[in-house]
């Protein structure tokens, strides 16, 4: 008789396995994106080590600067194929999730580094197009840099 009986300790796994909340790190929810937006403006137009270098932009660029450079690295992170993810990411769900938002930090880093250089080359050279029409000209080869952000990075 003794053996019929299921042990305790087994069922509670399975018990709080399923009363746990679950959550995604990847997409993340508008109110997580705007908050990037908001900490992009900041950093774009305000006295910094990359504004020492660049140049600070005014609130109003720096904002449509910010949703465009988002807004990109959102969607080159979200268009990551899944065969890009290790193999661990392939069979996890949370692990893909971490490895897609490093896609999108990483992207929103260079994203920030090649608008701050190009309006910085852009002041240097008037015939320019502006910053936003730069930045959110996408490029057709996503591997090829966009010409307007050829320049070596050791500017």
């Amino acid at each position: 008789m003794a053996e019929e009986k299921q042990p305790v300790a087994e069922e509670k796994p399975s018990l709080m396995a399923s009363s746990l909340p679950s959550f995604n790190i990847w997409p993340p929810n508008q109110k997580t994106r705007d908050a990037v937006i908001r900490r992009l403006v900041e950093t774009l137009s305000s006295p910094s080590v990359l504004s020492k270098r660049y140049g600070v932009m005014d609130t109003e660029e720096a904002a449509s600067t910010a949703r465009v450079i988002e807004e990109k690295a959102f969607l080159a992170a979200s268009d990551m194929p899944p065969a890009e993810a290790s193999d661990t990411a392939a069979d996890d769900p949370v692990a893909r999730g971490i490895e897609t938002l490093q896609v999108y930090s990483k992207e929103i880093s260079r994203l920030v580094l090649d608008a701050v250089k190009s309006r910085a080359s852009s002041s240097e050279n008037p015939q320019s197009s502006p910053l936003a029409d730069d930045v959110a000209a996408p490029s057709e080869d996503p591997s090829q840099p966009s010409p307007v952000f050829s320049e070596s990075s050791e500017n």
